[in-house]
């Protein structure tokens, strides 16, 4: 439960659940700021396997966070994406680029040394709720 009586916390059961002490996301005024999602199946906890696999997977469960927080992928604004290799660049970018469609938020996207759970790839977003 948030602690501001302004900001609600989001959580869905569709979507890998938070593995720490934080929110899959959170609504402030107009907006949800979404955590990062890792490419864990939410009906078995396990991580897949494979950097199509998890790309795949992050997504999902950044589409599922997204839409139960009152928004939907068109509406997102800005992501990151956290690669533990840059060189999965290429197969990731045309992943995500079949998700998003023609729609192209903001995005950075940076090579981390280590990821939760030693996954592949990480993604969060903040996504407009209008």
């Amino acid at each position: 439960m948030s602690t501001h009586p302004s900001l609600t916390s989001i959580s869905t059961s569709d979507a890998s659940g938070a593995i720490g002490p934080y929110s899959q996301a959170i609504k402030a005024g107009d907006l949800l700021f979404v955590s990062g999602c890792i490419p864990m199946d939410p009906k078995t906890g396990e991580i897949v396997k494979g950097i199509e696999a998890q790309t795949t997977q992050t997504l999902k469960n950044l589409i599922a966070v997204v839409n139960a927080g009152g928004s939907e992928l068109g509406k997102v604004v800005k992501t990151t994406v956290f690669l533990k290799n840059m060189n999965d660049f290429v197969t990731v970018n045309g992943i995500y680029a079949a998700a998003f469609g023609s729609h192209k938020p903001a995005r950075s996207t940076v090579e981390v040394a280590r990821l939760p759970r030693d996954v592949l790839v990480d993604i969060e977003c903040i996504a407009s709720l209008k």
